[in-house]
């Protein structure tokens, strides 16, 4: 790579241990993608997790006296006294990880926003900015809806852009691999972005790997229905970008998608395919232990959804009823009232985690309900049932479902 005077100093270590470390990480990958340079970014977000996947490099980069060079928040960990409170599976050695994680974070400086979805509020990308995010809902977000550009990063390249603030210039930097590989037409009917899940499930296993562009979407999707496309997209395949022609950035129509190429890979999807999605994540039915909302956390909208629905009912006795969103949100539906609800129906709303996390351990012999298909994928319990919130609710009052 053909690296600045600058850059070849922090490679020698003349900026500490910490960053060289950082850099030496982004010039190996660079140098992997023949990356001619590196670029700017302005922002990162690591997809942090209370596990030792992740201890390793953050405590090597902290240890070196790393700190942020620019804006870099952080996914999700758990909130250790409080779910020991509840819980007391949790290994003395997980907490600790997960102690040792955030500390370290904090010690690099990093946004300690601990949320899945910090491009809504924390971490907020501009069109055309250079970012490097990792987290599965995250990238094709950034890349599809708000039109910045990122690459699929893991959290360990992700922290180490935050902390050098560059990145090698390759992938989904560069114009020309921004075009679409795969055409799907969309002929299912969209109704919620439960709907929106299953859609994005699908997509991500026909496609793979690529940028599909879809056709066929007969209204303006939410934010809601948009984050659960990117995060079930990202999960059952590797899709940092899509297109909805007339609805995300930077293409209008399909030929503008495909920058001018005809597509080679066809597909349509139906009522029927969203239907076997369905019914290939789904388990079990009948009696539930759990209900687990929030993955990708609950915006505010659907925290208040979930609290209009619970209003003035009951969850069952031995059921329990989570609601996962950011620290962000919960402040504003504790301010509003939405929190109170919840918890007054037997509900829980908590923060700072996911359901992919050590956490949940006393759930692991379970039977559990969720909207989220990524949620059924990760799967940290027995069985699973999914289906949409106001399923989900009323399985919940009714300890069972189906």
């Amino acid at each position: 790579m053909n690296l600045t005077g600058e850059e070849e100093r922090i490679l020698k270590g003349e900026f500490g241990s910490g960053t060289q470390k950082a850099m030496e990480l982004l010039v190996a990958i660079g140098e992997a993608y023949d990356a001619e340079k590196m670029i700017h970014v302005s922002r990162a977000h690591a997809a942090s997790s209370g596990q030792e996947g992740d201890l390793y490099f953050v405590e090597l980069l902290a240890d070196g006296g790393a700190r942020c060079k620019v804006p870099t928040s952080t996914n999700p960990v758990y909130d250790i006294k409080y779910f020991h409170s509840l819980f007391n599976h949790i290994s003395k050695d997980e907490a600790q990880v997960a102690r040792r994680v955030m500390e370290a974070y904090k010690r690099v400086g990093a946004i300690l926003s601990w949320s899945c979805v910090p491009y809504l509020s924390e971490n907020i990308p501009l069109y055309g900015e250079s970012v490097a995010f990792s987290e599965s809902s995250a990238t094709p977000y950034v890349n599809s809806v708000i039109g910045a550009r990122t690459n699929r990063e893991a959290a360990q390249s992700a922290l180490a852009a935050g902390i050098v603030g560059e990145t090698p210039e390759y992938g989904l930097h560069v114009r020309e691999n921004r075009k679409g590989t795969f055409l799907i037409d969309v002929e299912a009917y969209l109704k919620d972005e439960f709907d929106y899940t299953l859609l994005g499930y699908y997509v991500g296993k026909v496609v793979g790997y690529g940028i599909p562009v879809l056709t066929g979407i007969s209204r303006r999707p939410s934010t809601e229905e948009l984050i659960n496309f990117c995060a079930m997209s990202n999960t059952s395949g590797a899709i940092s970008m899509f297109y909805m022609p007339g609805f995300t950035v930077e293409a209008e129509t399909v030929k503008d998608a495909f920058q001018g190429d005809t597509p080679k890979n066809k597909d349509t999807v139906s009522d029927k395919e969203l239907c076997e999605v369905r019914k290939e994540l789904q388990t079990a039915s009948g009696r539930l232990d759990f209900v687990q909302l929030g993955c990708p956390h609950y915006t505010l909208k659907q925290v208040g959804r979930a609290a209009s629905l619970l209003k003035g009912k009951k969850v069952h006795e031995g059921v329990g009823f989570w609601v996962c969103t950011s620290a962000t949100t919960k402040l504003l539906a504790d301010r509003i009232g939405y929190t109170g609800i919840i918890e007054n129906a037997g509900g829980r709303v908590v923060v700072d985690t996911c359901i992919d996390e050590p956490c949940w351990v006393g759930y692991r012999d379970k039977v559990g309900m969720t909207d989220s298909p990524k949620c059924a994928y990760y799967r940290r319990f027995k069985d699973v049932m999914i289906g949409r919130l106001e399923d989900c609710v009323d399985a919940a009052v009714e300890g069972r479902w189906g």
